[in-house]
């Protein structure tokens, strides 16, 4: 997906039963009639986001993965490689 950065969210880190680990999300806007913001969690260690400002256009490729807590299904959007790209018009 290629989609407008409006917002990076601070650094995220804790421990886990696999060790530390560190997340930070960025929010995205896409184009056209009806334009969605769409929320990607990002893994710091492996994506560096300080090459990024908002307003760049990226291209974003991600998995879904939902799972569930105390009966309630969250669905989440991890996006594993972030490219800048330049913007071509309405995508």
């Amino acid at each position: 997906m290629i989609a407008k950065l409006i917002q990076m969210l601070p650094l995220q880190s804790g421990t886990g039963k696999n060790g530390e680990w560190k997340k930070q999300d960025i929010v995205v806007e896409t184009e056209g009639q009806y334009p969605k913001k769409i929320c990607f969690s990002t893994r710091a260690d492996k994506i560096n986001l300080n090459q990024f400002q908002v307003g760049n256009f990226l291209k974003i490729d991600f998995d879904i993965e939902s799972r569930e807590y105390n009966g309630r299904w969250y669905t989440d959007l991890k996006a594993w490689k972030i490219e800048h790209v330049e913007h071509i018009g309405t995508l």
